[in-house]
């Protein structure tokens, strides 16, 4: 038995989904002759209260297609210092739009709206325009922590107060509704634009979709050809997707314990140092001098578990829905014996 807790990309389809997939009506994506595509793009949209959907193959492609479409060269972006936008995707920001990253130092990866306006620049020749505020959620590099609802209504209004465009990566966004038992569409309306992934904690192999108006899902659609993004007959991808929506949403909550758990066992050992509040599905934690990051996770590899080294001293689990109970009994009584 493998236990792979390096991330929720690691899941493998489930019997179920696989069927969806193999039984999947697929025609030409490119020229919107695929039925189970726009199936799933309308879907989502409607979920989430928006007019259109693009169907990507990641969600550093429906990110980098948002950044592109909302700004043009020289303008800025604002993000907090932890965005995955800004230190997950090859600097992205950068290379495909000429756009610019200033980072602000939220709480756990969350800005505040005092902070977003704080931060806007005057309309002078000599500054960047700041263009798009993005916001994480749940952020990744911060353990999993995610925005309230009244904390995004708030960064709304100074976006609309200030015509700044205004973009969520929901690469988690589920598992930040399961905790704040908000709806989707009270999300959606906020946003100019939503980045919706289904290749982590829904359990699809593949595939993210990005969401907006018509006008803007128009000029996505252009940006993501460019790209390199038309998967043609895509419908057994997009299959998988509409069966981790319909089946694997009401799930998540046993991640989020699961994590506990793990995170309950791992603060009690003597060679963790501090570690990040367990909120979702992530668990990250600091190792004292005593024990340096690659020695722990070549500790827990003879016994088949699989972590990430996510920085000198930190490591990374992440719960997902191939993760068992049987593999959380047996994660915690190896990292007890350590």
């Amino acid at each position: 038995m493998t236990i792979d807790l390096r991330s929720d990309t690691v899941t493998k389809p489930s019997k179920g989904m696989l069927e969806a997939m193999f039984q999947a009506k697929v025609g030409d994506d490119v020229f919107r002759e695929d039925p189970t595509v726009m199936e799933l793009e309308a879907k989502t949209a409607e979920l989430f209260g928006m007019e259109e959907g693009l169907f990507c193959p990641s969600g550093t492609m429906t990110n980098q297609i948002a950044i592109k479409t909302h700004t043009q060269p020289g303008d800025e972006v604002l993000c907090d210092v932890s965005a995955h936008i800004y230190n997950y995707e090859g600097g992205g920001i950068s290379f495909n739009s000429g756009a610019q990253a200033k980072l602000l130092s939220g709480d756990r990866g969350r800005f505040s709206a005092r902070q977003v306006e704080d931060n806007i620049n005057p309309d002078l020749d000599w500054l960047t325009k700041t263009r798009l505020v993005a916001v994480e959620n749940t952020v990744n590099r911060a353990g999993g922590s995610y925005y309230s609802l009244s904390q995004l209504k708030e960064i709304a209004t100074v976006c609309k107060k200030y015509k700044i465009n205004y973009h969520l990566d929901g690469a988690r966004i589920f598992n930040a509704l399961w905790e704040t038992k908000d709806k989707p569409k009270e999300i959606g309306s906020l946003f100019d634009s939503v980045s919706v992934c289904l290749s982590k904690g829904l359990g699809a192999p593949a595939g993210s979709v990005l969401l907006g108006n018509k006008e803007f899902i128009k000029q996505a659609r252009r940006i993501r050809k460019v790209f390199g993004g038309g998967m043609r007959q895509a419908g057994f991808l997009a299959a998988a997707g509409i069966y981790a929506l319909n089946n694997n949403l009401e799930r998540l909550g046993e991640d989020h314990r699961r994590a506990g758990l793990l995170g309950t066992v791992i603060k009690a050992l003597p060679f963790v140092e501090s570690m990040l509040p367990v909120e979702t599905n992530i668990v990250i934690f600091t190792l004292s001098d005593k024990m340096k990051a690659e020695d722990f996770a070549n500790r827990l590899a003879p016994n088949n578990i699989k972590v990430s080294n996510f920085g000198k001293q930190s490591i990374r689990f992440v719960t997902h829905l191939d993760f068992t109970d049987e593999m959380l009994e047996k994660t915690c009584e190896v990292l007890k014996k350590m």
